[in-house]
């Protein structure tokens, strides 16, 4: 009983197998002249790209400098227009001459009012420090005086300091206390 396992098959399921055609066209492969054209053609694409690109980050390189340097220069901008008003002020306050001294006064007062303000738009506070612990951070002792309570204590504060956005930009001018001998 050992058949042929290709008469088991029916007929109409056997396809015939052909041997692959021969292809008369040889593939074409490209010549080296081609290959080296196409690959300067990139090398210049890439390169054109490059140099873009530098140039496209030195003119960023420059506008930034630009802007740095105009911050710098115009920094204070806001600062001075408050002022403008203080210097309005007090102009107009030398102007009248026949103004009683209560008068000049009440026109100092409120210039002074102006001037504070304008401080405070600009995060420009002032130190006085009377009766805290000495900071030299914050502080400039001027002298000891013996005193009562604990030494290094702010007892007199001769000139005020003040702090732009929390930098000392002038320490305050203070008296400080040491023990008793």
């Amino acid at each position: 009983m050992s058949e042929n396992p290709e008469s088991l098959l029916p007929e109409h399921d056997a396809v015939p197998i052909e041997a692959p055609a021969a292809t008369t066209e040889p593939e074409i492969m490209p010549s080296l002249e081609e290959m080296l054209k196409a690959a300067e053609l990139k090398a210049s694409e890439h390169h054109d790209a490059w140099l873009r690109a530098k140039a496209e980050s030195e003119n960023i390189r420059r506008r930034a400098q630009e802007d740095i340097a105009k911050a710098g220069k115009f920094a204070v901008e806001r600062f001075a227009g408050e002022l403008l008003a203080v210097k309005d002020s007090l102009e107009a306050a030398l102007a009248n001459e026949n103004q009683s001294a209560e008068a000049l006064k009440s026109g100092v007062e409120l210039t002074l009012k102006q001037l504070v303000a304008a401080f405070e738009k600009s995060s420009l506070n002032e130190l006085s420090p009377l009766g805290e612990k000495f900071d030299p951070h914050k502080h400039q002792a001027i002298g000891q005086l013996e005193a009562e309570g604990e030494p290094n204590t702010v007892l007199n504060v001769l000139q005020k300091g003040y702090v732009l956005h929390e930098r000392v930009i002038r320490p305050a001018l203070v008296m400080v206390s040491k023990a008793k001998a």
